[in-house]
């Protein structure tokens, strides 16, 4: 991986069709097995859509990252600010205020090159600079990959939740890191 050809940056409305490329390859991986193909494919065509980017990107609470490499979309995340709705979510977490770590996909055809770690990174970077003392997300349960690597990155298992996924119900891992205090 180049350093000089690698970009993190802020998502605009020009990025939503490419986002919608990018989620439709990498959010199914990020499903179980038993997930039904129709359910996956309708939560795309729902919730990742290039519409639901724009409103996303529309949000001021939502911050879409981008990274880049030779003009194209390899990887990207969503933090969502405030404290979560969901009691369930709220009751399991330790220290506020945090932020979400709604969404965090990488191509993957980029996976294992160092591209998630510094998109990490700077998503961590960029929860702490909106005042975040902690980030939290949620994750399914039967993807050990995904597990791994936010552990490695210094979350920790905190609680459960379902997730709805079409007529289907899953299971995630809550999942919380808390952020290093800054220098006085």
């Amino acid at each position: 991986m180049d350093p000089v050809k690698l970009l993190i940056d802020r998502a605009t409305a020009d990025d939503a069709d490419r986002l919608t490329e990018l989620a439709a390859v990498t959010f199914p991986l990020a499903c179980p097995a038993s997930s039904r193909p129709e359910d996956i494919q309708h939560h795309i065509a729902t919730e990742l859509s290039s519409a639901r980017f724009l409103e996303h990107l529309a949000d001021p609470g939502k911050t879409l990252l981008c990274l880049r490499e030779k003009d194209r979309l390899d990887a990207y995340s969503m933090l969502i600010a405030g404290d979560p709705i969901d009691a369930g979510v709220r009751s399991s977490l330790s220290t506020f205020p945090t932020i979400e770590l709604s969404k965090f996909y990488v191509h993957p055809d980029h996976h294992g090159r160092g591209q998630a770690s510094a998109l990490m990174q700077a998503t961590l970077e960029t929860a702490a600079q909106a005042g975040a003392r902690a980030v939290w997300l949620g994750t399914n349960d039967e993807n050990h990959r995904a597990v791994r690597f936010y552990e490695k990155h210094g979350f920790t298992k905190v609680g459960v939740k379902t997730f709805r996924l079409g007529s289907g119900v899953e299971n995630d891992f809550i999942l919380e890191l808390v952020l290093p205090t800054p220098p006085a």
